[in-house]
């Protein structure tokens, strides 16, 4: 996969998660099972402007060249997204989240490979 395919892929996923966190986090939450209250609504409008920012980010530096930028961005998304994975895990063998919180764990994989797979070493060309 392309750098610039999966920075469009991220900022799209951020774009169906952000809004909903933002404006009906109630009706979010509830998809996967949580409680929602005060605590909960803090939390959730916190994480959606997270993923604005992550939405941002992808979409205005998905044309980034190779180089120390570039690395930089690989290098927040992939620890982010490993921690989100871990998180999900957590509440997931906790059974605090129902069984939809598979598919989110399965996304954060994916994004924290696929941004890892970038901060591998490249092979020079001869």
């Amino acid at each position: 996969m392309k750098f610039k395919s999966l920075m469009i892929i991220k900022s799209a996923v951020c774009l169906g998660f952000a809004p909903p966190m933002l404006f009906f986090p109630a009706w979010l939450l509830g998809l996967f099972g949580l409680a929602f209250g005060t605590g909960a609504a803090l939390t959730a409008r916190e994480y959606g402007a997270a993923l604005a920012g992550n939405m941002l980010l992808a979409w205005l530096a998905r044309n980034v060249e190779e180089g120390r930028a570039r690395k930089a961005i690989c290098w927040n998304l992939c620890v982010y997204d490993a921690i989100g994975l871990i998180a999900t895990l957590v509440l997931l063998f906790n059974k605090t989240l129902n069984p939809l919180g598979w598919g989110v764990a399965a996304i954060y994989l994916f994004f924290a490979a696929g941004f890892g797979y970038f901060l591998l070493p490249r092979k020079k060309a001869a």
